[in-house]
């Protein structure tokens, strides 16, 4: 058993998308080196640092809610991540962004061709269990790296944009191709419903899904979608079954990491990669974005802590990984209710919305000093919702995201700049450059078009 698994993770290394004739005369005894059972399956999905960590972080260091001094860029030891800063790259050597992702969808493509061959009946509640996680791990996998590498989801046009590579099988003997961004979409979907179909409805291993979590999952994908009334649907079904939401004031804003592991918003518990860049010693909050959290918001304390080398500065200390560094990538239910919210006022129910920002709010501000939001104009209230959506999601994996979609929107475009040493750097709405570069091993290997600039 040990030595199947051992063998399963030695794979990781194994780069998606080039020739693997090389690789596969390495392989060991068939015999020894191929999950075969439902435990074998189950195994694979608690690795936690397999298929919970190690998502693009791209976007994070990419966007606005941060800044580096000169001084600090300069001494940012991976190029890639220097010019990623100032939207400058102009050829991606760094495979971990693109490769990681890719393993977990490998393990999930392994896991469902084992599970293709069992008999669903012999243990049909662990079965059930391992095959929805299963296409929840490929589609949050296949929708992290959509929301990276490719432009920003437009209907009408997406059948005819660059999506990803869609690995459907756990062969490696093969070349990626990228499917249109309309494909790459309508798979990421099918594998969340069939999530939904098979998760249950509770979960006691801390780094599994279960069904509120793919129909979180679902939500921001629809929101990116900008479908609003379904990110609506689906955002409600989860806040059916799990509702909960941390009280700010419980929380003691002198913890250097105030919000534990696995805490009560946490639907899925996913990080980032590491980058020097997005550390507390060098990412510098905007100092703008700062000044929106008012004086009596928990979030300004729990979030945030003087930069003593740095007087009028704040580092970010609110990770939902009790971490620093590895951006929080995953689902939780204030997540959620921003998803409803928003999509609430989008799709004409402003009641709702209110209701789902104020509960939210009540949850992060001094009650004896919290004003409901009572806005019924629908375009000022949505304002109102953005703005509360990036204060709480402050490194949390979405405002790529978000500035993608927004900036489709004339009321909501944003153009980004960064300063070093006096030269101004520039990121347009709508840049090519919202698409990152996708690695040129990958391209050169595999055959398959990069990003255009």
């Amino acid at each position: 058993m040990k030595r199947i698994i051992q063998y399963i993770l030695m794979l990781n290394f194994a780069f998606f998308g080039i020739s693997c004739s090389n690789f596969l005369d390495l392989k060991p005894d068939q015999k020894m080196a191929v999950p075969k059972t439902l435990a074998h399956c189950e195994l694979l999905l608690n690795d936690y640092s397999a298929m919970n960590t190690g998502y693009p972080t791209l976007g994070e260091m990419a966007n606005d809610d941060y800044y580096l001094n000169a001084s600090d860029w300069y001494s940012v030891s991976e190029y890639e991540d220097q010019q990623t800063y100032i939207w400058a790259v102009d050829k991606f050597n760094l495979n971990n962004q693109w490769q990681i992702p890719y393993k977990k969808v490998y393990l999930s493509n392994q896991i469902l061709d084992v599970l293709s061959q069992l008999d669903s009946k012999q243990d049909a509640q662990k079965y059930n269990k391992v095959i929805g996680a299963a296409h929840f791990f490929r589609a949050f996998a296949f929708h992290q790296v959509a929301a990276i590498f490719t432009l920003p989801y437009q209907e009408s046009t997406a059948s005819q944009e660059m999506g990803i590579p869609l690995r459907m099988s756990p062969d490696m003997d093969y070349k990626s191709v990228r499917a249109t961004l309309q494909e790459t979409y309508e798979q990421i979907i099918s594998d969340y419903k069939l999530a939904i179909a098979y998760l249950p409805v509770s979960e006691v291993l801390k780094g599994r899904p279960y069904k509120a979590t793919a129909y979180a999952g679902l939500a921001r994908v629809y929101l990116d979608l900008q479908n609003y009334a379904l990110a609506y649907a689906y955002a409600d079904s989860c806040l059916q079954l799990q509702p909960e939401l941390l009280d700010y004031k419980e929380l003691d804003q002198d913890e250097g990491f105030p919000f534990a592991r696995f805490n009560k918003e946490v639907l899925f518990p996913a990080t980032g990669q590491y980058s020097s860049v997005l550390s507390q010693y060098m990412a510098r909050v905007d100092s703008n974005l700062y000044l929106t959290y008012e004086l009596h918001d928990y979030r300004k304390t729990l979030f945030f802590q003087p930069n003593d080398f740095d007087f009028g500065t704040y580092a970010f200390k609110g990770s939902y990984d009790n971490s620093d560094a590895q951006p929080f990538v995953g689902l939780t239910t204030s997540e959620v209710y921003l998803i409803r919210a928003e999509s609430a006022v989008r799709t004409g129910k402003v009641t709702q919305a209110l209701l789902d920002i104020n509960m939210l709010l009540r949850n992060r501000i001094d009650a004896n000093h919290f004003t409901p939001v009572a806005e019924n104009d629908p375009d000022k209230l949505l304002r109102i919702i953005l703005a509360e959506r990036r204060k709480e999601l402050i490194f949390r994996g979405q405002r790529w995201s978000d500035l993608k979609r927004l900036n489709q929107d004339e009321r909501f475009k944003k153009t980004l700049v960064r300063v070093i040493d006096g030269k101004e750097y520039r990121l347009e709405p709508n840049s090519l450059k919202y698409a990152h570069l996708i690695p040129e091993l990958v391209i050169s290997e595999s055959g398959m078009p990069q990003n255009k600039r």
